[in-house]
């Protein structure tokens, strides 16, 4: 321990007092200043941006990253401000001035360069991810992945000797926080929590980025939203854990990421889309940032990989088992084959040497081969060497017959690639147990394999299912429309974007007029088709990025982004234009109606997005009761039109 001895939990607090936790510096900073203020502007945070190349185009390439495809992109850095708002970017600057600062520090056991590539592959697994759940904005949840880990940066800058030799142990989990905690006083997520607290994070997304590690065990509500981010950052983090696994170790996390992907509706062809995006934009942002990002291939090509051979244990099989035999001496292929056929049950294929028996390998795909060393053309370590090349020879369990038994020649067989060895002249009980035990090694193998299967198609049958009752749960089955559920939800995102971006949001409250007496004097059934015909029109009328929802009987909810008060009622007046002129038929009857709508904006004075509904639910009131058919405006705290 170093002389400091280990810190309690108020010690972090001291610490950041202190100036010893991992900080801004300079523009980031300043943008951290500017922001506190109460009357600072976005085009302020733009100037001071500005100042900083390397921080502008990483925000604009954040801020096309989430433009809608189709979109115009972002050209200037005063639009990426507006679009990513002043919140976004002060916690994107700081985590950006971080990865800077922070390339290589004095702990000797800390991987600072791994440390950020995994952290980068995170902050973009959250962003795509963030993309599909839509629980909050996908440039915060960037930086909630870039900075999910900064406490164990903290650690290692802080005490560099001291978490070195925790490093040392090789704990993961909850055993490394365990030790953290003995060792050190205080766990890497309790410096990551005060780090994102002097980001200005907001504790609706600091409280999951801290229990994402065990998002279960954190104890939020069942469907709430901390319980969804904490379960993103867990998945973001299993995917970054997989694109930075080594080689043999990448077979591990894609069952994992099978099931996960499932809980969000992804089969594992949607999930294979998703993380290699991921990893495209990864190497992107790696080489703008200057951190390492290594070859991967294709998730596709990870999960259907070769089983990673065992090193110690002999693990596979099925009746008549396809077998291998290489050897060029026709006698003991003879021999050969006819024991491995009548005593053991097993359909034997021969070639005389190593290239015949890689050709044929490739036809038959055996799951044991058996082969000589001595050998023309191509002896038996040559075409072991060549098996081992392929990814399909990868998994075959290979037995050398060889008259070598010395040291060198036995590892060198065995660095060549090959399982098990038998001398010659043969015996039937030692090749019988090498049998046994190259069969034992198929049949796991074959178990494996159905295992994977099996979680694949799991997989796809549960993400199908989620999709299919996600949909059922958001969809209202008269008219199609997203319920007042979804609709509750695109409001909440509308508000939250208008809030951040600075843009207009105007909520339409639409009524069917008169609805009771048509389903008096028609019936329910022909009050539905009106019901689905007004449905039609609505979403004919909305905009591309705009919202349509059905909130329950004959009411309707539009959400317009991006619309100021003349432009929503433009968009209203036009609906109900359209819906007038309508006629609808219906079991020979031709049925006309007409809608009430009312109209609200945002407005500063609106601390919640309840007050928008609200104020559109007066002006629609003020619609219904000035003689319906009509549109209205709510605007400070009165309704015009009617």
């Amino acid at each position: 321990m170093s002389d400091n001895g280990p810190p309690a939990m108020s010690k972090i607090e001291q610490l950041r007092i202190n100036g010893q936790l991992p900080s801004p510096k300079g523009v980031a900073l300043a943008i951290m200043e500017v922001s506190r203020r109460d009357d600072a502007t976005l085009d302020e945070v733009a100037r001071v941006v500005q100042s900083d190349p390397a921080l502008s185009s990483r925000l604009l390439r954040l801020s096309n990253a989430a433009t809608a495809s189709g979109a115009r992109p972002v050209a200037s850095i005063r639009e990426a401000v507006r679009r990513l708002g002043m919140a976004s970017v002060r916690q994107l600057a700081l985590s950006f001035s971080l990865v800077d600062q922070y390339l290589e520090g004095p702990c000797t056991a800390f991987d600072y360069a791994g440390f950020w590539s995994h952290s980068l592959f995170m902050a973009v697994a959250c962003h795509e991810l963030g993309r599909l759940i839509r629980c909050a904005s996908p440039d915060e949840l960037f930086a909630c992945g870039l900075l999910a880990q900064i406490g164990r940066l903290a650690l290692a800058t802080v005490y560099p000797a001291d978490y070195a030799n925790v490093l040392a142990t090789e704990s993961r989990g909850a055993a490394l926080r365990a030790l953290e905690r003995e060792r050190l006083g205080a766990d890497h997520n309790d410096f990551t929590a005060a780090i994102l607290a002097d980001c200005g994070m907001p504790k609706a997304l600091a409280e999951p980025v801290y229990h994402h590690e065990s998002p279960d065990a954190a104890g939020f509500a069942d469907g709430s939203r901390p319980q969804q981010l904490a379960h993103l950052f867990f998945h973001a983090r299993r995917m970054a854990d997989l694109g930075c696994a080594p080689v043999d170790e990448r077979h591990g996390g894609v069952s994992e990421l099978l099931r996960l992907g499932g809980r969000i509706g992804l089969d594992a062809p949607a999930l294979g889309e998703v993380f290699d995006s991921v990893v495209e934009q990864w190497r992107d942002w790696a080489e703008l940032l200057k951190v390492p990002a290594g070859p991967l291939p294709l998730f596709s090509a990870i999960a259907d990989a070769p089983v990673p051979r065992p090193e110690e244990s002999l693990p596979a099989t099925r009746n008549r088992q396809r077998i291998l035999l290489v050897e060029d001496d026709p006698m003991s292929r003879m021999m050969t084959e006819g024991l491995l056929d009548h005593l053991l049950g097993c359909t034997v294929y021969s070639a005389e040497n190593g290239k015949e028996g890689l050709a044929l390998a490739l036809e038959i795909m055996p799951q044991i081969v058996i082969t000589d060393w001595l050998m023309p053309v191509m002896d038996g370590l040559d075409f072991c060497r060549a098996l081992r090349g392929t990814d399909w020879g990868q998994s075959m369990y290979v037995i050398m017959l060889t008259g070598e038994e010395t040291e060198e020649k036995i590892i060198e067989a065995f660095e060549a690639g090959v399982d098990d060895y038998v001398t010659k002249p043969l015996n039937i009980r030692a090749l019988n147990a090498r049998m046994r035990a190259a069969l034992h090694y198929v049949k796991l193998l074959e178990a494996w394999e159905t295992d994977r299967a099996q979680l694949k198609q799991f997989a796809a049958e549960l993400a199908v299912s989620n999709r299919r009752l996600e949909h059922a749960a958001m969809t209202d089955l008269l008219t199609e429309l997203p319920n007042r559920r979804a609709g509750m939800e695109a409001l909440t995102r509308f508000w939250s974007s208008s809030q951040r971006t600075g843009q207009p949001v105007a909520a339409l409250m639409i009524d069917v007029d008169f609805f009771k007496s048509i389903n008096d004097r028609y019936g329910h059934a022909i009050g539905d088709r009106v019901l689905q015909a007004v449905a039609r029109a609505i979403q004919k009328a909305a905009r591309r990025d705009d919202s349509v929802s059905r909130l329950g009987g004959e009411e309707f909810l539009l959400l317009c982004h991006d619309a100021d008060p003349r432009a929503a009622l433009l968009v209203a007046e036009r609906l109900r234009r359209m819906i007038k002129a309508m006629t609808i038929n219906v079991a020979g009857m031709e049925i006309t109606t007409s809608v009430s709508i009312g109209v609200a904006n945002r407005e500063n004075s609106m601390p919640h997005e309840d007050d928008l509904l609200r104020a559109a639910d007066k002006a629609l009131y003020g619609a219904k009761k000035s003689g319906r058919d009509r549109v209205c405006l709510f605007a400070n705290g009165k309704t015009l039109g009617g």
